[in-house]
């Protein structure tokens, strides 16, 4: 505890936030131990792919927004595959080319979460400032998470050509499926990730716990009878239930005065969370026997209202992907072609899937050769963007008696809490301390 005076102004600044995707500060100012002000300011610099992509054909969509994201580009090109079959009123909602679909954003999954729970948030659990200092002391923990990693990347280099921006989704599809020979030969490495996914579970229940409750609005999609993946409606916790086309109707995005970066929130009601934690707050009943089993062995309830054990969830999640995954490759039979064929005509698109960090929404509006008038992506970031500067206002009342430096440390947490970005490194939160 600190032992300042009660009335004691200080401002912990923090001006640029370190090897985190785009650029960005924090501003904390508290009155003693009231909090007066918290800011999450993000300076993301314009990328333009929405811009890029007017004028392109539609089959480019899934090519150019894969290359948004190195970790999650998988679900930029399935929210766009989605979204352009939606203009051109095909819908591929069942058969070995969805089972495709679902299976590459498992790997996709299995490397993003495990990336996330072992690099980057592990270390704030276990008192190391970040990963490689953690792995000399815990070189088990480690080498399990770099297993499984290595097997989500397998997976998607198998269906999706390589790890990193896949090469072998289309619109309509794939341009070729793999052979059932080729699935068989993943089948032992994710039996392995399997294993590596249940003892993550069982040691993330283990770790040391804020006591922190956030209740949120939470929204994911619904697939009704399977744990949402790739398509489904977008559900909340209080109500909301609309297909991917009612997102504007009822979602919006906003320009606030400290952040380049839009805060959405849902319209006449406020912030919302959408990610691991909403997805198993709505649909924990649909999770796979094993998974299920293992977040009830690991203490977990049909809901999670702790952030900080965001982490348990992603391990499970972990399990889900593996163990859905295998359940893919026994029952897979190649298409009889890899890709159905889509013929453009003018129109708008709705797509939305589960990016493993929360629902991605892209919409298109293209005309009648497939040329691309108007492009909209919202990602989960910024979809969560204000609910994190609320949890992050929490934390701080809660932790103002903390000298600065573990009120910094814990403020990294709470925002790692939230997102998994692989650039979100360790020891992100360079700060500053004005005191008056």
């Amino acid at each position: 505890m600190s032992d300042e005076p009660a009335d004691r102004r200080r401002t912990v600044r923090t001006d640029l936030l370190a090897r985190v995707e785009g650029e960005g500060a924090m501003y904390v100012e508290l009155e003693g131990r009231e909090v007066r002000e918290v800011k999450l300011r993000i300076y993301e610099p314009p990328r333009f792919f929405e811009a890029l992509l007017r004028g392109r054909r539609f089959t480019e969509a899934p090519d150019i927004t894969a290359r948004i994201c190195g970790i999650c580009p998988i679900a930029y090109q399935m929210s766009a595959v989605r979204a352009m079959e939606d203009a051109c009123g095909v819908a591929i909602d069942d058969g070995p080319i969805r089972e495709l679909r679902r299976l590459i954003y498992c790997g996709e999954w299995i490397e993003s979460h495990s990336l996330h729970v072992f690099l980057l948030h592990a270390p704030d659990f276990l008192g190391y400032p970040g990963f490689v200092e953690m792995a000399r002391d815990h070189p088990g923990i480690a080498e399990r998470g770099l297993r499984l990693k290595k097997a989500g990347n397998a997976v998607m280099t198998r269906v999706g050509g390589r790890e990193i921006h896949p090469v072998n989704v289309r619109v309509g599809g794939f341009y070729r499926a793999p052979t059932r020979r080729e699935l068989a030969d993943l089948v032992e490495p994710l039996e392995r990730a399997r294993e590596d996914a249940l003892a993550t579970v069982a040691w993330a229940a283990q770790l040391p716990f804020p006591d922190f409750t956030a209740r949120p609005e939470v929204v994911a999609l619904d697939e009704a009878d399977r744990y949402p993946v790739d398509r489904g409606r977008i559900r909340s916790d209080q109500g909301l239930d609309i297909a991917p086309g009612g997102f504007d109707e009822h979602f919006v995005e906003e320009h606030v005065e400290h952040s380049n970066a839009l805060h959405a929130r849902i319209r006449e009601r406020g912030s919302y969370l959408t990610g691991p934690l909403a997805r198993y707050n709505l649909a924990s009943q649909s999770l796979r026997p094993l998974a299920r089993q293992a977040a009830a062995q690991a203490g977990l309830e049909r809901t999670c209202h702790n952030p900080f054990q965001s982490i348990v969830v992603r391990a499970v999640e972990l399990v889900q992907a593996c163990d859905d995954a295998l359940a893919i490759i026994c029952a897979y039979e190649p298409p009889d072609r890899p890709a159905v064929d889509i013929a453009p005509r003018a129109g708008v698109g709705h797509g939305a899937t589960e990016a493993p960090r929360g629902m991605l929404y892209h919409r298109y509006e293209i005309d009648e050769h497939g040329i691309i008038l108007a492009a909209r992506i919202v990602p989960p970031t910024s979809q969560n963007q204000l609910t994190i500067e609320e949890q992050l206002r929490a934390v701080v009342q809660a932790n103002a008696g903390l000298g600065d430096e573990q009120l910094r440390q814990v403020c990294e947490q709470a925002i790692r809490n939230h997102d998994p970005c692989i650039s979100c490194a360790t020891h992100f939160l360079d700060l500053t301390v004005k005191r008056r």
